[in-house]
Order: structure tokens, then sequence, then C-alpha cells
């Protein structure tokens, strides 16, 4: 009985790894934008420098455990996890102890499925039955971007609107493809994402057509617009729907929302 209860998350990894194109920002607003809707939102924050947890309003505090202690062992994921304040949206904060993880893991069973794992044991807890869980990826391909990937139903790609997007997305699907061949074989692309992306520059048009081109429906019809409210908002350690939800930002956060409901609903209907 309790079985049949027991909810299945869906588990986006939001990942590229170029730092600087959006995933944080991604993650946070995405996250609140899921869960002003109703969707009840778990954010792992797996990137050393923290900013996803602090752009949530979570404060870093001394001898606090993270998400660098679920990956090696000495706790699980439900301990970890805060609440924000957002309703519905909680968090696993990341610490500065991320950045020795690599090595750590390296000599760990499962070292790619460590994430898998906690996450499996996670959601067997009543009070942690989440929708959807967001991972926010460190700006490398490393193994807490590949234990993010194993842990994933699919990947969210944010891709800055520059000259160089295409040659770093490139990268980033071999990668994807090798997870999925000898990993993670359910992994899929759920969208990428336009970010940064500055009407007022012919470039930015360029970018956003040529990945068209290449990627096709793959390619969410939202994008991300260059916007000084988002760039303010984490200061204040507020999602930017929070810090003004009127803005342009906010609401082509809104609207990529709603994108990735629709897409999760076709691919649960097909």
């Amino acid at each position: 009985m309790f079985e049949a209860a027991v909810l299945k998350p869906r588990v986006l990894a939001i990942a590229n790894q170029k730092g600087g194109v959006g995933k944080t920002t991604t993650a946070i607003n995405l996250g609140t934008a899921l869960a002003a809707v109703g969707e009840k939102v778990l954010v792992i924050d797996l990137d050393p420098q923290g900013n996803a947890s602090t752009g949530l309003g979570i404060a870093r505090r001394t001898h606090q455990k993270s998400s660098y202690h679920v990956l090696i062992g000495e706790t699980n994921l439900s301990s970890v996890i805060v609440e924000s304040a957002i309703p519905r949206l909680h968090c696993a904060p990341a610490t500065i102890d991320l950045l020795g993880a690599e090595l750590e893991l390296s000599d760990l069973e499962r070292k790619t499925h460590r994430l898998a794992d906690a996450i499996d044991v996670m959601r067997q807890l009543p009070e942690r039955q989440y929708s959807y869980i967001l991972v926010d990826c460190p700006p490398s391909l490393n193994l807490l971007t590949i234990n993010s990937l194993s842990a994933a139903d699919a990947i969210l790609v944010p891709l800055q609107c520059e000259f160089f997007a295409l040659e770093g997305l490139s990268q980033l699907l071999k990668t994807v493809e090798r997870v999925r061949t000898s990993l993670n074989p359910k992994l899929i692309i759920q969208g990428v994402v336009l970010t940064m992306f500055d009407k007022r520059n012919s470039l930015s048009d360029q970018v956003a057509a040529d990945v068209r081109e290449v990627l096709g429906d793959k390619v969410y019809q939202t994008v991300i617009p260059r916007n000084v409210r988002v760039s303010e908002a984490p200061s204040y350690g507020k999602p930017v729907l929070l810090y003004d939800h009127t803005c342009v930002g906010s609401q082509a956060y809104i609207k990529l929302a709603s994108e990735v409901i629709k897409r999760e609903r076709e691919l649960r209907a097909a």
C-alpha cells in the first residue's frame, strides 16, 4: 500500500559546462515559477559556489550539512533539505566542500550514481514527495555533473546567445550521449533555453536562429532576455519572481515553466 503512494519526481539536471550562461538563475527562477503554480519542487545545489542556495535566501552556516555530505555518504538527502521563503520550494544547499568532492568520489563505490541513490532513498519518505527536482550543476563536465546526469530523467540546457554557443553545446551533447549509453539510458534532452537574449543585438537573433536550425523543437519558444532586475535579484537573496514579478525576466521564467510542464505532460502521455 505504501509503495503505491510513493511519487516518482521528475529529475531535471540544469547543465552546461560553460560558466555564466544562466544555469543557476534558471534553476532558481524555474523552481520558483513551478512552485507558484502548485508544484512541489526541490533544488539540489551541486555547484561549489553555492549560488543557487544563496539566491534562494539560504544563508551559509558553519558546519552546515550539504549536498557534499550526501554524496560522500555522511548523511541522507532528506536531512540536509531546508525550506526557502517560497512555499513548496525547498533546497539542498551546497558548501565549498564540493570543491574536493571529485577526488573523494573517485574512491567510492557507485561513484557516478551517488546522487541517484540518495534521491531513491529520499523519495520513499512521505514528507519528501516532490513533483520536480532541479539539479544546479557546476560549470564543468566533472564527476558532480555526471552524478546529476546519471540521476536525471532529462537535461535542461541554458544557452547564452553568444558567438561560441553552439561550439560548447556540441561537447555537452556528446557527454549526454555517453551517459545515456553507459550510465543512464532513460536520459533525454528536455529542452534548450536561450538566455541573455538582447533584442538590440543582431548577434542574438543570429545565434537563436542557428540553434533552432540545429536542434529544432528541442529549443524552447521562450527566450530569457537580458534584464537588470534578473541580475539584481540574487544580491537580495531572492528569485527575480519575488524581487520584481512584473519585469520581463520574471514573465519569461513564468512562460518557461509553462513550456516545461507542457513538455512533461506530453512525455508522460507518450
